[in-house]
């Protein structure tokens, strides 16, 4: 993504920083402590990645494992993030049986997140990375009614299973 694109992404979610206008405590919580943390983490100097968005979702990745603290990771890609984020998950490429924790996949991967959806619970997170690629696909998520809140980060989105909640879909600037 060239530098000029990143900003004209930033400026156009500029009114949507720090968790501005977020009313649930509990998910601005998450917006400032979590998304959109700038301090440095004990593992980022470990962690190299040339790239800017690799690093950008890696550290992102870090920050999400270290809240949520989960046993087990269903991720094909950005390992090492994630393991720095909690060191006893253990990183697996298909669900095991048990309730699901926290999962990234891409959103091109349809039939993969049909497999995932009956191990999802109330404290699930998906992440589903390149939303800005298939607008329609991020769409249909919000609106289905397996899930409950989600995060618009424009690289990524992240969405939470607690339907007991009032839904909502935030866009954040990331």
């Amino acid at each position: 993504m060239s530098p000029l694109r990143q900003w004209l992404v930033w400026l156009s979610r500029i009114h949507r920083c720090q968790g501005f206008g977020i009313q649930s405590p509990s998910d601005f919580a998450f917006v400032r402590q979590v998304v959109n943390e700038h301090a440095p983490y004990y593992a980022y100097a470990e962690l190299h990645e040339p790239d800017w968005l690799k690093r950008h979702l890696g550290k992102l990745y870090l920050r999400i494992a270290n809240w949520r603290q989960p046993a087990t990771i269903i991720t094909d890609n950005f390992q090492p993030w994630f393991q720095a984020g909690c060191h006893k998950s253990q990183i697996v490429s298909e669900p095991d049986g048990q309730p699901l924790q926290l999962a990234r996949i891409g959103i091109d991967q349809h039939a993969r997140l049909a497999q995932l959806y009956p191990y999802c619970q109330q404290l699930s997170v998906i992440i589903v990375e390149g939303i800005y690629r298939n607008w329609q696909a991020w769409h249909a998520i919000e609106r289905d009614s397996r899930t409950g809140t989600t995060f618009d980060l424009y690289y990524c989105g992240i969405v939470f299973f607690d339907t007991q909640r009032y839904k909502h879909n935030y866009r954040i600037n990331f």
